[in-house]
């Protein structure tokens, strides 16, 4: 397998120059042990494996949220669309298709092997982290594809592979967090030795580890809402057993120096220029939502002092007009709604153009050096209020959402920039706002009878923006995007979950007037070297991506 040789060869001299441990040799030498062409002879230390590993698999949802991002209405394109803004996809290309290539050829055997040498040195932190990682990146891919291999995915020799139902996906997910549980917690052979060198994520720190395995079951079950056999209380006991706070948060580190160890969202990498923030996530941060908004605080806003009182992350996570006005676009119309060119909202990074310096300072999740987050304490939290909602206790949902809105405050307020003449001015006004936000019945109520589904569900929207595309998307698509609490749509889109949520007006053409439910999968793998499985599951359809979840139907 010389592919395999070829990555595992990368895998091994990135790790090395991460850790530092490349001093004199070059990477060359040091894998020159290996006398078969098509393979390592041997599997090196398993802390050499890691770094690549993860920050391949948080890149793989990154290239793809370029697209993602768009159904789900983070953000739409700066022009005209008529494809991705529309739940369309590009034919014959690998567009929207990274995910894949990372769980299968980044992770793939390497972490096989990761696992498997950690097993022999009984190094059970590695393996519980392999574990999980693996259950993670099934999670991912399942909930972004649908039907997807796992059974048949690492078989030597195969050049064919049959799909596996989501069903079974999400079992083997369960089956592979709970071993990564089992491992994460003996403390036996050599546990804690090595992980911090190799452990871009939690630095080595097995509790947090231990933790990100029970939130990840939390999200496994959360996404059986629709199900008759949907546990509520699992849900609950499993984030009760996950991350515990701020400091939980799991996020990829990048250095930000040379674009090979940058973000990719950042401005040295280029590759959100085109993009600009949706109406949608304007409308939940300004007050103009029917859901959050209070009419008492039209007039309080310490800044627009005339307009409604702003959620205090508006100004930190997204970006003004030129006129420093707030507003977004529509999906498939672009900037050109707006024929006063200073009215149109600026790019992700604030610049006044789409020419951006790769030193251009850090905004929000989109610096060269910012962290990405794979799971968070808010998300979570928002995930167990939803699931005791659903079960009828509304206190804990409340005591939960109102954990949920302050964590994700606390989290936006990290990247408060003061660049106002008076250092303190924008943490001031970050506070003001927050106090004002937080004492409103309105929008953070007090007593449980007055939590509603959709203030979990937007203020969940609002936490997970520019980072959670998968499990905002799976949230969308559990709700079939535009129902109301009881499962219908409603003449009123306020009356809906996702209130104001709006889908784009025209779809792409092939997709017969459905929204997308699924990607579909890679092109350069499946479509051209697996259509005979492709066939049996639909995958040749035109409007294969709009076929409905396992997880979203009844």
């Amino acid at each position: 397998m010389k592919t395999k040789y070829n990555y595992f060869k990368k895998i091994v001299c990135a790790s090395l120059f991460a850790a530092g441990t490349l001093v004199t040799t070059g990477c060359e030498s040091y894998l020159d042990v290996n006398t078969n062409p098509n393979g390592p002879d041997q599997v090196v230390a398993p802390h050499l494996y890691l770094p690549a590993i993860q920050s391949e698999l948080v890149l793989g949802m990154q290239y793809d949220a370029r697209y993602l991002g768009r159904y789900i209405q983070n953000w739409n394109y700066r022009d005209a669309d008529l494809t991705w803004d529309r739940h369309g996809y590009a034919t014959g290309s690998d567009a929207a298709g990274q995910l894949w290539r990372s769980v299968y050829w980044t992770m793939g055997v390497n972490l096989t092997d990761m696992i498997t040498k950690a097993q022999e040195e009984e190094r059970w932190d590695f393996v519980g982290v392999g574990y999980v990682l693996r259950a993670f990146g099934w999670q991912m891919l399942t909930d972004y594809h649908g039907e997807i291999v796992v059974k048949q995915a690492f078989e030597p020799g195969r050049t064919t592979f049959d799909y596996d139902s989501q069903e079974y996906v999400y079992e083997e997910v369960r089956r592979l967090a709970m071993l990564a549980i089992e491992n994460l917690e003996r403390t036996d052979g050599k546990v804690g030795t090595t992980l911090g060198q190799g452990d871009l994520i939690y630095n080595g720190d097995r509790e947090k580890w231990l933790r990100f395995a029970y939130g990840l079951l939390a999200i496994n079950e959360s996404r059986l809402t629709n199900k008759s056999n949907f546990n509520p209380d699992k849900v609950i006991e499993y984030v009760d057993k996950a991350l515990q706070s701020n400091a939980d948060d799991a996020s990829v580190r990048f250095e930000g120096a040379v674009s090979s160890d940058t973000n990719f969202f950042g401005p040295r990498r280029g590759n959100l220029n085109p993009y600009r923030q949706s109406k949608f996530i304007v409308s939940l941060l300004d007050g103009s939502n029917p859901v959050l908004n209070d009419p008492s605080l039209v007039g309080e806003d310490p800044v627009f002092t005339e307009q409604h009182l702003k959620d205090p992350r508006l100004p930190v996570m997204l970006a003004p007009a030129n006129d420093g006005q707030y507003r977004g676009v529509t999906p498939s119309v672009g900037v050109s709604e707006y024929s006063v060119v200073n009215e149109r909202p600026r790019n992700l990074w604030n610049t006044a153009t789409d020419n951006v310096a790769s030193s251009t300072p850090n905004k929000y999740l989109f610096g060269n050096n910012a962290r990405f987050p794979i799971m968070t304490y808010a998300q979570l939290q928002f995930i167990k209020a939803e699931a005791a909602y659903i079960k009828g206790e509304k206190a804990t949902a409340l005591d939960a959402y109102t954990k949920g809105v302050n964590a994700h405050m606390n989290f936006v307020k990290t990247f408060v920039t003061n660049d106002s003449s008076t250092p303190e001015d924008e943490v001031a006004v970050f506070e003001e706002r927050r106090k004002e936000y937080l004492a409103s019945e309105e929008l953070v109520p007090s007593t449980a009878a007055e939590l509603t589904l959709q203030k979990i569900m937007l203020q969940k929207y609002i936490a997970q923006w520019g980072w959670g595309f998968i499990e905002t998307w799976s949230d969308l698509r559990r709700y079939h995007y535009i129902e109301n609490e009881d499962g219908a749509v409603d003449a009123n889109p306020a009356n809906n979950v996702f209130a104001g949520f709006e889908l784009p007006e025209t779809f792409y053409g092939p997709n017969q007037g459905k929204p997308a439910y699924r990607f579909r999968p890679r092109y350069n793998s499946e479509y051209m070297w697996n259509e005979a499985s492709l066939d049996k599951i639909g995958g040749q359809e035109p409007d294969y991506h709009t076929y409905e979840m396992w997880f979203s139907k009844q």
